[in-house]
């Protein structure tokens, strides 16, 4: 009877491991039939979290984004600032699977527009970043109703891009988004932009008018300085005080359109809300809405919000002041220690023909192991498919160049280090300018920290904790370092900017750098304390 305990035991590990090699060796190079799938899901593939400048520790305001796809491509660099002449036009284009790498010769063109007199500096990744005067961008997208896809050449990538290109502000921004979109259409899905400028945070959330219409229909919601809000793959806009301009903007064709399309009759007696005229499932899908639950319980515990609530406060004023490190420790949350938990509970026969925890068990488990398992599907915050994640800090009171600050990480938050970039850089690191996307490649930064995280996966429990004391270190150091390198790059910024901004270029990419060693050395210690217990 042991002597079959154990078969089963072992056959059953042997399954586990088979399960997860086929997992950690099919997932970095998708599919044709990978990206139709990834297309189709567009409804909880991101995560975004932005912040009052009051609510902050320091007083920066900020912005996030978990960039969670399968298709979204792994480069980013540093466009430049330009200047143009009158009549210069611009070329728009259009990549619906956001794949392309850094020689788009195959982009496909859908029109152009007039350039500006001159172009801002901006971070450019899938989605692009932030620009030069600290305003920054995070996204999640929002799908909408399907009969609200229209007509037009800007997608929301693009859209991101031009806005970076051309806005100083958030509220500069939204007005350049109506008057782009008006002119030339916006031709994406429902996207929730979440701005952020040294002074302001907005949720600005945009759709089609309908096929067959050129424009947009949009709204937008000023965060209060003291508090924190979220987005997660669903419209969080409800009822909009179109008479208070400081906090809320609105497309003018907000109302009209809902009423023309039979999405709201304002006979009634219902108040109109933007966001069950506009996208109605979003609010009843349990992916989006348990993320914000979660990210605001983690803010405002004492709030005691229900985890199957429909609707959450458009945002809570945090019981502490919140830090970068506070954010991160959020989108590494796989709603530990609570009744949804995706971290421990799972269990499997061991040689002893006993049940105990199995150390494969984690929370990112493929879908063939949970389905074997049979363990609850939850959408966590933390996700094993992100591509990026990105947080941003804008200061008033310091030099652009050294008041915003981008940190950022490859891969699945929870086994990777985030590093400071500045936007008064000229460049990334080579290894971050390298798509590794649809081949491995050795010299992508994206696949030294893919690696780490997939190989993680066949041992969860033990090389978790390996992990974290590498990205741990990598982080504690680089913000203990932050002042002193900030006061440093200023007393240069008065001398020469030029000069500042270099200070910071090598700072950023030297920090990137180390860590990128320190995560091939990872990999390979890691095989090495492991290789017999695979």
């Amino acid at each position: 009877m042991k002597s079959q305990t154990l078969k089963k035991g072992l056959l059953f590990g042997s399954f586990i491991l088979i399960l997860l090699a086929a997992s950690f060796f099919s997932i970095g190079a998708a599919t044709p039939a990978d990206r139709t799938v990834a297309e189709e899901r567009i409804f909880d593939n991101c995560t975004s979290l932005f912040v009052g400048r009051l609510a902050s520790a320091d007083g920066s305001t900020m912005t996030s984004h978990s960039c969670d796809s399968g298709t979204d491509r792994t480069w980013i660099t540093i466009v430049p600032r330009a200047a143009h002449k009158p009549g210069d036009m611009e070329k728009v284009y259009a990549d619906p699977k956001r794949t392309k790498g850094p020689d788009d010769a195959d982009r496909i063109e859908t029109g152009e527009i007039p350039y500006p007199a001159e172009t801002y500096a901006y971070m450019n990744a899938a989605y692009p970043i932030m620009n030069e005067y600290q305003l920054a961008i995070g996204e999640t997208t929002i799908g909408g109703r399907f009969e609200l896809k229209s007509d037009g050449i800007i997608d929301a990538p693009e859209l991101y891009r031009l806005l970076l290109e051309r806005a100083k502000t958030a509220r500069e921004a939204i007005k350049i988004a109506d008057e782009l979109t008006k002119k030339f259409g916006y031709s994406d899905y429902g996207e929730s932009f979440t701005f952020a400028d040294p002074k302001e945070a907005w949720l600005f959330e945009i759709y089609g008018p309908g096929k067959g219409k050129k424009g947009a229909v949009w709204a937008a919601q000023r965060v209060p300085d003291d508090e924190v809000s979220v987005s997660a793959n669903a419209s969080r806009l409800r009822q909009l005080d179109l008479k208070n301009k400081n906090d809320f903007l609105a497309s003018d064709n907000v109302l009209s359109l809902a009423i023309e399309m039979g999405f709201w009759d304002p006979k009634s007696g219902k108040p109109f809300e933007f966001c069950y005229a506009y996208a109605p499932t979003s609010r009843t899908s349990l992916a989006c809405r348990r993320r914000e639950w979660r990210a605001l319980s983690l803010l405002a515990p004492s709030l005691r919000l229900n985890g199957e609530s429909e609707n959450y406060p458009f945002s809570v004023k945090p019981e502490k002041k919140v830090t970068v490190q506070d954010l991160l420790a959020i989108f590494r949350d796989a709603y530990d220690n609570t009744s949804y938990d995706m971290t421990s509970g799972y269990f499997a026969v061991n040689r002893k023909g006993e049940t105990a925890k199995s150390p494969v068990i984690g929370p990112f488990l493929n879908g063939d192991l949970k389905d074997l398992l049979r363990v609850k599907r939850e959408r966590t915050i933390c996700s094993p498919a992100a591509t990026y994640l990105q947080i941003t800090q804008s200061r008033g009171g310091l030099p652009d160049s050294i008041g915003g600050v981008v940190w950022l990480g490859y891969d699945n938050p929870a086994t990777t280090p985030h590093t400071p970039f500045y936007c008064g850089i000229s460049k990334m690191p080579e290894a971050y300018m390298v798509d590794g996307r649809w081949g491995y490649r050795d010299d992508s930064a994206w696949w030294t920290f893919r690696k780490v995280s997939k190989l993680a996966n066949f041992r969860w429990q033990d090389m978790s904790k390996d992990i974290e004391k590498v990205w741990k270190a990598i982080e504690d150091k680089a913000f203990a370092d932050q002042k002193k390198i900030e006061d440093e790059a200023l007393v240069l910024f008065k001398q020469d900017p030029a000069k500042a901004r270099q200070f910071l270029t090598d700072h950023s990419l030297k920090t990137a750098e180390q860590a990128l060693t320190d995560y091939r050395k990872l990999y390979r210690d890691l095989w090495t304390k492991y290789n017999y217990q695979f």
